[in-house]
């Protein structure tokens, strides 16, 4: 149609003249259904998108139609129904597995086109383009994993295979997964990326043996070229699913393709997980993402404001970043919020409008003591509090007390002879040298960085 090659070219120089997330929330599924000298009609696909081109987008699209010939006098936004916005090919939800002709694919996702004998499953993910190397926000938590992906995307299957990334949640490793995804597919478009959470493989093998299609099932999942699994946790203990993936692990392996895995503890930690498997998702490299550090939570609130056109003052950005340290994706949200609070009023975002909207700070004690923190610290780690305060020096009640020296400092800001006084030492030294050897070792050691996550989660419950 001629009104689609028109928008087309319309579309690719918006597209240069405003950030990618931008592009990609507001102009992706929209089409232009008609157009004369009076009036151009566009079609979107919710009211939410049909405000945003009114109010924000409104003079881009005019000035840009006007330069591909066309100078309507008025533009119409109009919601579609049902099915009338045309889909991308690489926004198809449906994948399949098929057995007769695992060659053929759609040159712009990597995944294996529709046959009428395929299984189909309308619940397949698929990779989201929006996750990239170029939006991902490196700090000293996760600037190993960021490496070992980017070395991944450019030689899939030689180097880290597989490769496991492991973490609490909210903190990028499906970001991360899905961005060597998207750079394998855009240096190779006929690369067969697969990307899956554990709980599909579950459902899909389900269905598989109900419809008795295992082969079909076996052929989906062994030819790939990359196989992205998330949360492999969730097939620990169900013994057919360990065994499919295992064999399928190895066929793939063999092969040399990219097996890349995210999990939210090591595989050492997974109890009921098989041996085999274990010791194979330990194989390659397996790396700790750690929750991001302040200066590197401000960077992705910076980031995330500006890819919405925002401009955030600092102290709201060090408001974010201070009072939401564990998860990235509540970050984002508690963001979002505000910059819509702000976007319908039509506010500059302000420290005010933060604090009365998000109230972050009231979700934590307003008298948070120095006992409650040692006794906290104690009952994690199963110790009677007299030893945590004693003499003993026993490595089991020592490291427990110099992490609650640890918590003073981070949580109270006790000077450190109050932070010896409340653990019954002597010399403020100790607790100088306990304070620096847990930041220290907090970094680098993942059972001490979850030990410290729990106990402040405990305490702000």
């Amino acid at each position: 149609m001629q009104e689609s090659g028109l928008w087309q070219a319309v579309l690719g120089e918006i597209e240069l003249s405003i950030s990618r997330g931008n592009f990609v929330t507001w102009f992706k599924n929209t089409t232009l259904a008609s157009y004369d000298n009076q009036t151009a009609v566009i079609t979107v696909k919710n009211i939410f998108v049909k405000q945003q081109l009114e109010k924000k987008y409104g003079e881009l699209i005019s000035e840009t139609l006007k330069k591909n010939g066309i100078n309507p006098v008025q533009i119409n936004y109009k919601i579609a129904s049902g099915s009338s916005v045309s889909r991308p090919e690489n926004d198809e939800p449906v994948l399949v597995t098929q057995s007769s002709d695992p060659g053929r694919r759609s040159s712009s996702t990597g995944t294996i086109a529709k046959t009428p004998s395929a299984l189909s499953h309308s619940y397949r993910q698929g990779l989201n383009e929006r996750y990239t190397f170029e939006n991902f926000i490196v700090g000293s938590g996760n600037e190993l994993a960021f490496a070992a992906c980017q070395s991944i995307a450019a030689n899939p299957g030689h180097k880290y295979n597989p490769l496991l990334l492991y973490g609490g949640v909210g903190i990028g490793k499906t970001h991360l997964i899905q961005a060597v995804g998207n750079a394998i597919l855009l240096n190779n478009p006929d690369a067969r990326i697969l990307y899956i959470s554990s709980e599909q493989f579950v459902q899909e093998l389900v269905d598989a043996i109900r419809f008795k299609k295992t082969a079909d099932f076996a052929s989906y999942y062994r030819t790939t070229d990359v196989l992205i699994v998330d949360d492999v946790q969730f097939i620990a203990g169900k013994e057919k699913m360990q065994e499919e993936f295992f064999h399928t692990f190895n066929a793939l392996h063999q092969a040399n393709k990219q097996i890349i895995l995210t999990s939210d503890r090591p595989p050492r930690d997974i109890t009921t997980l098989e041996d085999r498997l274990r010791s194979r998702f330990a194989w390659g490299m397996s790396i700790d993402m750690q929750i991001p550090d302040f200066e590197t939570r401000c960077a992705i609130v910076q980031t995330k404001a500006h890819t919405q056109d925002m401009e955030l003052p600092n102290d709201v950005v060090e408001y974010l970043a201070n009072n939401i340290q564990t998860n990235i994706r509540e970050l984002e949200g508690a963001l979002n919020q505000l910059l819509a609070f702000c976007e319908m009023r039509a506010l500059e975002p302000n420290i005010g409008i933060a604090t009365s909207l998000l109230g972050i700070a009231k979700t934590r004690p307003k008298h948070l003591s120095a006992k409650q923190i040692i006794e906290r610290t104690a009952r994690h780690f199963q110790i009677p509090l007299e030893d945590i305060l004693g003499p003993k020096r026993d490595k089991d009640i020592v490291v427990p007390r110099q992490i609650a020296m640890y918590m003073l400092r981070s949580e109270l800001h006790l000077s450190f002879p109050k932070i010896a006084r409340e653990l019954g030492r002597k010399d403020h030294t100790t607790a100088i040298h306990s304070v620096e050897k847990i930041e220290k070792e907090s970094r680098l050691d993942g059972d001490i960085r979850a030990a410290i996550t729990e106990i402040k989660e405990r305490l702000y419950a």
